[in-house]
């Protein structure tokens, strides 16, 4: 439920600190306490929780899945609605100041954090593709 959607976010960081830090809720009551030496008990650290999940986080499922959705809004026939949404640009100018964060652009930038200048010859096979969507949930970094 915590990541319904997730296809079509923009990740700012201020949304990344929030999910890290419900992410790190949830693993401590998954993985409950641990009983020291003493015998008292105590909460998991975050490195704890960070060595006990690697490098599989709920950003990087965030972001492989939106790579999925990429992949396949680009593999869509240019008939298609959702299609032509992709591809509509507005015929209006924008308002002054910085422009905001797109997903295109936040998913593009994902795809230079993987050393993937090929993407769009990738994106026409989707085996090829998946390989590319399941090694960014564990290879992206925060």
């Amino acid at each position: 439920m915590a990541t319904y959607g997730c296809e079509t976010w923009v990740l700012k960081e201020n949304i990344k600190l929030k999910l890290m830090v419900f992410e790190r809720k949830i693993l401590r009551r998954i993985y409950g306490p641990t009983k020291a030496r003493d015998g008292t008990w105590r909460i998991k650290t975050n490195e704890e929780l960070n060595r006990l999940t690697e490098s599989r986080n709920i950003i990087n499922y965030i972001k492989a899945q939106r790579l999925a959705w990429f992949g396949h809004v680009h593999r869509m026939a240019d008939d298609r609605m959702v299609k032509k949404i992709y591809e509509w640009a507005p015929m209006l100018t924008r308002s002054q100041g910085r422009p905001k964060t797109r997903w295109e652009n936040d998913v593009k930038n994902d795809l230079k954090t993987m050393e993937l200048s090929k993407w769009k010859d990738c994106i026409k096979s989707r085996p090829t593709w998946k390989r590319v969507v399941e090694k960014a949930k564990t290879s992206l970094k925060l």
